[in-house]
């Protein structure tokens, strides 16, 4: 997808600034959220035991829950410990042709995962030595590594703290 330039990208920046101004507080300003956090994102899988392999084998995030699907027979359900109290959920549904990934509207472009300065050297040597494609550390984001599962389920391991983003805090303590 080409980037904009010129008069448009001057135009979308002026946008952003004038988003900023309207609705973006200072942190010590903002009402704390109504939410309790993210109890656990779910995603289709194209292979269940695939799928349990990439995550807890090679990334190191243990499976926690493995069931049939409430609401789908047949169907499993199951959960892996991404820290935090958060959990990666992914069901798969036997007899259905799951799509190649594309990105679209509505659909999720990555999710950020965030990892000590450790955790992402050791990774980074991992995908080197599985020959795992990846962007990063380059284009300016020196403290990301983003790649796909074996679903297209796009994935950033981000050498950043909980509620920081390049290194200005987002969110209180």
């Amino acid at each position: 997808m080409p980037e904009p330039t010129g008069d448009e990208l001057t135009a979308i920046r002026a946008r952003r600034d004038e988003l900023r101004a309207k609705y973006l507080n200072p942190l010590d300003g903002r009402r704390p959220t109504n939410a309790g956090g993210v109890h656990h994102a779910a995603f289709i899988c194209k292979d269940v035991e695939e799928t349990i392999r990439f995550y807890q084998d090679f990334l190191g995030f243990p499976l926690v829950e493995l069931v049939e699907n409430r609401d789908y027979a047949g169907s499993n359900h199951f959960f892996f410990d991404i820290g935090n109290h958060n959990m990666l959920g992914f069901f798969d549904f036997p007899g259905y042709e799951v799509p190649d990934f594309h990105e679209t509207i509505g659909a999720l472009q990555h999710m950020a995962l965030s990892v000590s300065d450790a955790q992402f050297t050791a990774a980074k040597a991992k995908l080197d030595e599985a020959g795992v494609e990846y962007l990063g550390p380059d284009r300016g984001a020196n403290d990301s590594l983003y790649f796909r599962d074996p679903n297209g389920l796009g994935l950033e391991l981000y050498r950043e703290t909980l509620g920081v983003f390049e290194g200005t805090r987002l969110l209180p303590e």
